[in-house]
């Protein structure tokens, strides 16, 4: 880039000099033609001519780039306004170029800000696919199993049923409509942190749960070191929800889970039926689902894990997932 740039200097500096020798020549052609002077003053004369002619042509080379260059200038701004014009529209598919390096930074911006708007636009429509998707499946069993309660002769047996499973799809509609009120929140509104004994926090949600992995017969083991931290209480109990809620599903009756907590870091480990690599890439996005049909059967919406993240993250902590199929998984969680 540096040698060209030498050979334009040069090109530039020739070209100069053999027009300033032109403009004198053409001088000294005018006064020698049409002047009868001689001696010094002849070649004064007709540096003086020259030096005339030199700058009008300058000045004529000056007003017609000028020219051009107000008219670049114009068709560059109609394009940029074009452009805007079409992405306030929602016209996410503009790409501009140029070569005027005065306007490459603006065309840059504007590009990434396309870019940008069109990822929120996808994730947009996603989001709302995946809402639609999650709140149409209950309300279709709601409404069929309430259309099925009003026979007369329905055995009181099928109607408790119909009733159990009108009831479990409410309670899942119930808790999309929360996690989806939390994530909204989570986004607007400042965490309330305090000092907080984690280990104590930890063994009452621990205890809380106890009814549900003692009615699958799983072991739950629990080594957790004294550790304070500064932490939302509400925010962080459901991150251990989520994550022991999660392991008690997913492991085999007769299994084992294990929490430990150590200098601020947990890990929850549990023996169940683990996740693929291909899975673990995206769990912790919005409504991606491990196994549909499972998570279905068990009330899950895709939201969980991808609250926990958020919930993390607000606390400055990172969270890792290991897991092999047929094995277990493990989360760990670092808090500072």
């Amino acid at each position: 880039m540096k040698k060209l740039d030498h050979i334009r200097f040069i090109l530039s500096l020739v070209l100069f000099i053999t027009t300033i020798s032109a403009c004198v020549a053409t001088g000294h052609w005018i006064m020698s033609r049409f002047f009868e002077v001689t001696g010094w003053q002849q070649t004064m004369f007709s540096l003086w001519v020259g030096m005339a002619i030199f700058a009008i042509l300058a000045l004529c080379v000056f007003a017609m780039g000028s020219g051009i260059h107000e008219r670049d200038n114009a068709r560059q701004y109609a394009i940029m306004l074009d452009a805007l014009s079409r992405i306030a529209q929602g016209d996410f598919s503009v790409f501009l170029v140029t070569d005027d390096h005065m306007y490459a930074e603006l065309v840059e911006a504007i590009n990434t800000m396309t870019r940008n708007l069109g990822n929120l636009e996808t994730m947009r429509q996603e989001f709302i696919s995946n809402v639609s998707h999650e709140i149409q499946s209950p309300l279709t069993s709601i409404g069929g199993f309430a259309t099925l309660m009003k026979r007369s002769d329905l055995p009181v047996e099928e109607r408790m049923r119909y009733a159990e499973i009108i009831e479990a799809e409410s309670k899942r509609l119930s808790s999309l409509s929360e996690n989806l009120l939390k994530l909204s929140t989570l986004n607007h509104n400042p965490i309330m942190k305090k000092k907080l004994r984690l280990d104590q926090h930890l063994s009452s949600v621990i205890l809380t749960l106890e009814p549900q992995w003692t009615s699958k017969q799983l072991t739950m083991e629990a080594d957790l070191a004294k550790s304070t931290i500064e932490g939302d209480e509400d925010l962080l109990s459901q991150v251990w929800m989520n994550l022991l809620v999660n392991a008690i599903k997913f492991t085999p009756t007769g299994g084992t889970i294990q929490v430990n907590l150590h200098d601020h870091q947990v890990t929850i480990t549990d023996t169940g039926i683990g996740i693929s690599c291909e899975d673990i890439l995206h769990i912790f996005e919005r409504f991606y689902k491990v196994d549909k049909s499972r998570d279905r059967s068990l009330g899950g919406n895709g939201l969980g894990l991808s609250l926990v993240k958020k919930i993390i993250e607000l606390h400055q902590g990172t969270i890792e997932v290991h897991s092999e199929l047929g094995v277990g998984t493990t989360f760990t969680i670092r808090l500072p």
